[in-house]
């Protein structure tokens, strides 16, 4: 969680009881608590709500895909993936095998 470890957390603790006093530290961490029930109902409702204007294609819609590092990873995996199918599966398109006696296409341009 940001960084945080058991260390750094337990220095905030002490902090805090000491600035704030034990007497109204449970306050303070029930209204904590409060405000990030709020905050991630709050983004639980944009998020559906974004879905719901979208349409059914972007039922899956998570916010983070919204990130334009994922979006930019999401399509070069996918250009990737998609360049190993096509090394995979020779394109043979307009190619025919040469009828007995047949010269092979000669273009003296590219030579």
């Amino acid at each position: 969680m940001f960084g945080v470890g058991l260390p750094e957390m337990a220095v905030i603790a002490f902090v805090a009881v000491l600035v704030f006093g034990p007497d109204k530290l449970p306050e303070f961490a029930r209204q904590a608590g409060q405000l990030v029930r709020k905050a991630r109902g709050f983004a639980n409702a944009a998020r559906d709500e974004l879905r719901t204007e979208l349409g059914p294609e972007y039922a899956d819609l998570e916010l983070r895909d919204l990130d334009p590092r994922t979006i930019v990873r999401k399509h070069i995996v996918e250009a990737m993936e998609e360049a190993d199918r096509e090394e995979a599966a020779p394109r043979r398109r307009g190619l025919r095998p040469l009828d007995d006696g047949e010269l092979p296409p000669y273009d003296a341009d590219a030579t």
